[in-house]
């Protein structure tokens, strides 16, 4: 399945539209990794622990969008988005949710 930014397929026609389709990931940072994360901040330098996450809950989120995609007879989904919040208390959750049109493309 094509899943892409762009409003197109480049070469390919759109001859169907499927429906708005979404990915949602909630993940939880855990104290041990709110703990190393912290230690980064302390002394500088990137966090590979929320990095890791976040690149983890990115691909979920985008497996779940091409699954419902899927589901409607897409073979593509175009417009896509990502966006990333935090959420709960002490902002201790991370959401990242995909969106995009799914399209069936010749």
């Amino acid at each position: 399945m094509v899943i892409t930014t762009t409003n197109a397929v480049e070469g390919k026609k759109v001859i169907a539209y499927k429906g708005i389709v979404f990915g949602e990931v909630i993940s939880g940072i855990n104290f041990i990794k709110d703990f190393t994360a912290g230690i980064s901040d302390f002394f500088g330098g990137r966090s590979k622990t929320y990095e890791s996450e976040l690149i983890e809950a990115r691909i979920n989120a985008l497996r779940e969008l091409e699954e419902r995609a899927y589901g409607l007879g897409a073979n593509a989904v175009i417009g896509v988005k990502i966006d990333y919040e935090t959420l709960g208390q002490n902002n201790g959750m991370l959401m990242v949710t995909a969106s995009g049109t799914a399209v069936v493309v010749e």
